[in-house]
């Protein structure tokens, strides 16, 4: 994928079951998001727990077109990302999910398992051109593409639940 570019297809799928993913040898990763007050796109930071540690990035995001964005990533130190914190979007909520990346068919598949959803999940498949046809893996169930609907992204997501929880 060119420098800088996040190209990827993103689907609504069923609930997948752990143990298969596990199988196939997906590693878990423990994501903690936080969307952060900003007027130059989206932008994040992340708590990511592999196997007990821990790293932290800080990430901006811009759609440029369908499902082509910028995408300025960087590693930052737990202090930074603290920082970070203190810029929290109050209109959002921190999205909390399981990542299972699986490696098949020459895709990696990234599927995020949210608390939130008992039936459905995302799984994501980064690309490097628009043009490569995704071939999904036999183990899921695809509800919609949602990759050019805004309504499933995750800040979308962390914006529905805050709102959710001003009236629970």
């Amino acid at each position: 994928m060119p420098k800088g570019l996040e190209i990827e297809k993103k689907y609504l799928i069923a609930y997948p079951d752990a143990d298969t993913l596990l199988k196939r040898g997906a590693v878990v990763k423990e994501i903690e998001q936080t969307y952060l007050v900003s007027d130059v796109g989206s932008e994040r930071v992340r708590r990511t727990t592999i196997n007990g540690v821990t790293t932290y990035t800080h990430t901006l995001k811009k759609k440029i077109k369908g499902i082509v964005r910028t995408e300025d990533e960087e590693i930052v130190s737990e202090e930074e990302y603290d920082r970070l914190l203190l810029r929290a979007d109050p209109a959002c909520l921190n999205i909390k999910k399981l990542r299972y990346v699986l490696r098949e068919n020459g895709f990696c598949y990234e599927v995020d398992v949210f608390p939130f959803w008992q039936d459905k999940a995302f799984l994501e498949v980064e690309l490097e051109n628009e043009d490569i046809k995704v071939v999904l893996p036999d183990f899921v169930t695809v509800l919609a593409d949602v990759s050019e609907d805004k309504n499933y992204t995750n800040h979308a997501l962390a914006k529905r639940l805050k709102a959710r929880s001003k009236f629970n």
